[in-house]
């Protein structure tokens, strides 16, 4: 079992940035592919970003690609989504999702085991 905890959401205003954290218990992290997911309101949950267990590949949406940063730090159990040049269209609740192993369809929030509660993130104009 795998508990994850986001933090690091809050409001900011355009053109700002934000960094999120999200923080896994248990001993078998880097066996994990983690990923960012959103989720605004009247919508369905999007993928954002993930980081590949092996090798520490990145992915990333077509809409943050180039804006948002996804990394990991295994000795510390912890993914981080760096945010910057934020616009009012990434206003949403934040997840982190991880799946052991995972190296495929990761795009998909479906064949992810395990979730965060999420963090709320609201960006001004």
């Amino acid at each position: 079992q795998v508990q994850l905890v986001e933090s690091g959401g809050g409001l900011v205003q355009t053109g700002e940035s934000l960094r999120l954290s999200c923080a896994a218990s248990g001993r078998t992290f880097s066996t994990y592919t983690m990923g960012w997911f959103r989720q605004a309101p009247g919508k369905e949950r999007e993928f954002v970003a993930a980081i590949i267990w092996r090798g520490g590949v990145t992915y990333y949406a077509d809409s943050v690609k180039g804006r948002f940063t996804i990394s990991r730090d295994n000795a510390k159990n912890t993914v981080y989504l760096q945010m910057n040049s934020l616009k009012p269209e990434d206003t949403a609740v934040y997840y982190c999702a991880a799946d052991r192993y995972r190296e495929y369809d990761f795009r998909s929030p479906s064949p992810y085991d395990y979730w965060g509660q999420g963090t709320q993130v609201a960006v001004s104009s």
